[in-house]
């Protein structure tokens, strides 16, 4: 695959300087949104490898953004992108890419969507499955006040996976609002996803109605004169009609929504007239698109779980220009690996996040007591609980302002039981980069009023492993108190 250049031409420069608000894309042609999709991507790579960021999902939905963009009417339109790390395209589109060299720094360009950034940004997003919840809150308040405008919520495949955004769906489909998702499926969330949501994806994924076969032969037709066109639009309405009776899309439309998809997310034309269907609905819509994560950039494509969130990095190899120094996480992962193979009771659970919490090698040595939930951190700790009520010891390592989302699990399940579950609080303190959203600043205001939780905070590698060892042996002395184990980031 060709690496990204070095240096843009004149003319590509000159393409994305024209484009500094949306409604320059609506007049550009398809060969020159194209065009404007390569150089968006080129400069993603180039100014996240400078500033670190995150690269994959933003590479993913280029071509999805600039469809978007030009279908609706934004801001009017509304668009509410869940989780929010894979806006840099959107920012770049909407008047900031001159501020995308202060990506994530004091002062700078934000990396999730901020509204005091811009009439464009219309919700604050930085946690996972908000996106239709907001979104129908939105459409909501749209009808009661009788104005006219598109609402569309923009969600991962693996934000699908949370509670709260089947909990929106269910409301949705069941209100017969008119509203917008868009399945963003690129088969990942950080890691690879899992779970009864992901297998349903996969066998509509299977039904390859947009395999490369329908490229080769729409090229041929092409070059038929007067014809070609003609017989390209009849069989796309002929295909796109028996795909609906074909695919197994029952789960959407049992809910209440109409399902249109799935389609390439990296053809513009396809992506804008599927749209462009869903707006003409007078009902709840799901769009799903299939997208792949780090998309034009090879090492990002191999390594998407690597490249989600990334520090500066060298863009020939993909290498990171400061090797990662040893770190809580690392050690973390290490101390438990060791306590398993002492005590066979231990158990680890993760969100979605056995990089990031350091939980990729137990999950190799251990995989059958590693368990990944997907993005459910309620169901984690309740899960764990349930463990623990059978005797086993579960540790859940979860980031700091992500356990926001199961304070009542903590509280109700875990705690009013006086169940020995091992909460390990990763990101805890502040975490500068990523903004408000992610900083753990509040755990321990939340934690330290909470019954049966002994709650402890290392100073270094050495107390970490001591208090790990000490929480695992604690429950077979005392059955009196939970412990916890705080972890702080390295800065």
């Amino acid at each position: 695959m060709k690496q990204p250049i070095q240096e843009t031409s004149e003319k590509r420069q000159k393409l994305l300087d024209k484009i500094n608000q949306t409604d320059k894309i609506k007049t550009l042609t398809e060969k020159q949104k194209e065009q404007l999709a390569e150089e968006i991507r080129e400069e993603i790579i180039h100014t996240v490898s400078k500033t670190g960021g995150h690269l994959a999902s933003n590479l993913g939905v280029v071509e999805l953004t600039i469809a978007l963009h030009s279908v609706f009417d934004t801001p009017k339109d509304k668009i509410i992108w869940d989780v929010g790390h894979q806006t840099y395209v959107h920012k770049i589109v909407t008047g900031r890419r001159e501020k995308m060299p202060t990506l994530r720094q004091l002062h700078g360009i934000a990396g999730f969507p901020k509204a005091k950034e811009s009439e464009y940004d219309c919700f604050d997003t930085g946690h996972s499955s908000t996106s239709i919840s907001a979104a129908l809150g939105m459409a909501r308040a749209r009808d009661l006040q009788q104005k006219d405008y598109h609402v569309v919520a923009v969600i991962g495949d693996g934000a699908l996976t949370g509670g709260m955004a089947l909990e929106a769906l269910d409301d949705a489909g069941n209100s017969k609002t008119r509203l917008i998702v868009v399945l963003n499926d690129n088969e990942m969330s950080i890691s690879k996803n899992v779970g009864g949501i992901s297998r349903f994806l996969t066998r509509i994924r299977t039904k390859r109605f947009y395999k490369k076969s329908n490229n080769f032969i729409r090229k041929i037709l092409e070059y038929i004169p007067k014809f070609g066109p003609f017989v390209i639009q009849l069989a796309r309405k002929v295909k796109y009609s028996l795909k609906q009776l074909m695919l197994p899309n029952m789960f959407f439309e049992d809910l209440g929504f109409k399902y249109l998809g799935p389609v390439d997310g990296h053809d513009i034309e396809r992506v804008e007239w599927i749209l462009n269907l869903a707006k003409k609905e007078k009902e709840p819509v799901v769009v799903h698109m299939i997208t792949k994560k780090g998309k034009g950039y090879e090492p990002a494509e191999k390594n998407p779980d690597q490249f989600h969130a990334t520090s500066s990095f060298d863009i020939i190899t993909g290498e990171p220009i400061k090797k990662k120094a040893k770190d809580y996480s690392q050690v973390f992962g290490e101390a438990l690996i060791e306590l398993a193979k002492e005590n066979k009771k231990i158990v680890a659970i993760t969100a979605a996040m056995a990089d990031g919490t350091g939980l990729s090698k137990f999950k190799q040595i251990f995989p059958s007591r590693f368990f990944d939930v997907g993005i459910a951190e309620q169901h984690a700790l309740t899960m764990a609980a349930g463990m623990a009520k059978e005797g086993l010891i579960p540790v859940v390592p979860i980031y700091s302002s992500f356990y926001q989302r199961a304070f009542d699990q903590v509280i109700h399940d875990i705690c009013l039981q006086n169940l020995p579950v091992i909460m390990c609080v990763d990101r805890a303190g502040i975490v500068g980069q990523d903004g408000e959203t992610h900083q753990g600043i509040f755990d321990l205001s939340f934690f330290s009023m909470i019954p049966n939780l002994t709650v402890m905070a290392p100073k270094d590698f050495q107390e970490l492993e001591a208090m790990l060892s000490f929480a695992v042996n604690l429950r077979k002395t005392s059955s009196h108190s939970i412990p916890k184990r705080r972890r702080r980031r390295k800065v």
